[in-house]
């Protein structure tokens, strides 16, 4: 019979920064949902959110920037 050495891996720093990253980008597009103007943080182009309506035949809806540094894609059900 062999010893097997396993380590314990360690998600706390990666499960940590995934919760901050979600909860940044949930206020962002609450805040855009609310119609305040917010640019993006790496070019300063302002932010455009893509909703779907009866006339718009985009088939990728979210949060965007014109030079595509910000790109929150969202899902929605009519």
């Amino acid at each position: 019979m062999t010893t097997e050495n396993t380590q314990k891996l360690d998600f706390s720093n990666i499960n940590k920064n995934s919760s901050q990253s979600f909860n940044a980008q949930k206020k962002l597009i609450k805040q855009l949902f609310s119609g305040k103007g917010i640019n993006c943080q790496t070019c300063n182009a302002p932010l455009q959110l893509v909703l779907p309506t009866q006339n718009n035949t985009e088939s990728t809806y979210g949060v965007f920037c014109q030079k595509g540094c910000t790109d929150i894609q969202l899902e929605f059900e009519m």
